[in-house]
């Protein structure tokens, strides 16, 4: 732990916090997340970049800021499960996170999560509230995390209700007790975490603060591959007890489909809607809009 004066004059002890950013091909987006650490001047940070082996430029970014990473390396590796699991092996911090290197911080986010840690070291984790949002930065979601996360709450995600990873942070041993995360799975390998901290007796404490930003891009996975995570959810909480929350979700979405089906192309082409297309323009951000969905007058 690191001291550093509180603002009440007294010395206050500051845990160490270990941050991994995976990162393959992320060029544009890379610099904003390494900065976004950084610019929090933590007392006491330990900072860990693996890159994949990118071609991007990323190489070169990395190395503008390598005297501030305890450690970074750029090598082929199985993935960013594989690359999260490499960097959370080498850290010594007593909270840990990772933060994807499309992902940033809000200013102060790192101290926020010390005082929780200091204020309730029985738990295991610490999650605040995270936003996605669009390149020009305007809020798409805003995700606020339940008061209560337990194994339970947590089979909602395939409900959508769930919290930011980046707005995550754990401790070290709560990460030993489950370590590692499992590379098996593509999307949804941090709810299989969240998941089994949770059954090792593992606490997670909320924070009613914003932490992070998300940026939603085509080529995020979460974005891109939409359909892969619902499945992977549904998997991960089959696999830790929630095939009852999975098989009801399932089948109210297979009652809206068949609603929907024979419904859906004379709502899309009713020509009260086509009259009301300035006014959903104003409303529907394009990120947001569906393309499967909408009518290509909407997609603009």
């Amino acid at each position: 732990m690191t001291a550093r004066p509180s603002g009440s004059g007294e010395a206050r002890a500051y845990p160490r916090i270990s941050v991994v950013t995976p990162s393959f091909n992320q060029g544009p987006f890379l610099e904003r997340t390494i900065r976004s650490v950084l610019d929090e001047h933590y007392p006491d940070l330990e900072y860990i970049v693996i890159d994949g082996g990118s071609t991007d430029g990323s190489v070169e970014t990395i190395k503008r800021y390598e005297r501030h990473l305890a450690y970074w390396v750029s090598e082929p590796d199985a993935g960013q499960s594989n690359a999260i699991n490499k960097g959370l092996n080498r850290a010594t911090g007593t909270i840990l996170t990772w933060l994807n290197s499309d992902d940033y911080y809000t200013p102060g986010a790192l101290e926020i999560v010390a005082t929780a840690a200091l204020a309730h070291p029985e738990a295991g984790a610490y999650v605040g509230a995270g936003d996605i949002v669009d390149a020009s930065g305007a809020v798409i979601h805003h995700h606020v995390p339940s008061s209560v996360i337990s194994l339970e709450t947590m089979y909602q995600w395939i409900r959508g209700e769930f919290f930011m990873q980046p707005s995550c942070f754990f401790r070290d041993t709560a990460w030993r007790a489950v370590a590692p995360i499992d590379e098996s799975i593509h999307i949804a390998f941090d709810l299989d975490l969240w998941m089994r901290m949770a059954k090792a007796g593992q606490t997670f404490v909320t924070i009613d603060r914003l932490l992070s930003k998300s940026l939603a891009h085509p080529a995020a996975k979460t974005t891109a591959y939409t359909n892969l995570s619902i499945v992977d959810v549904a998997v991960v909480a089959i696999r830790h007890g929630g095939e009852r929350v999975v098989r009801q979700h399932l089948d109210d979405m297979a009652i809206r489909l068949s609603w929907s089906e024979p419904n859906l192309e004379k709502i899309l082409n009713n020509p009260v809607l086509r009259w009301l297309e300035p006014l959903i323009s104003l409303f529907v951000k394009p990120a947001i809009r569906r393309r499967d969905t909408v009518p290509p007058w909407l997609r603009r």
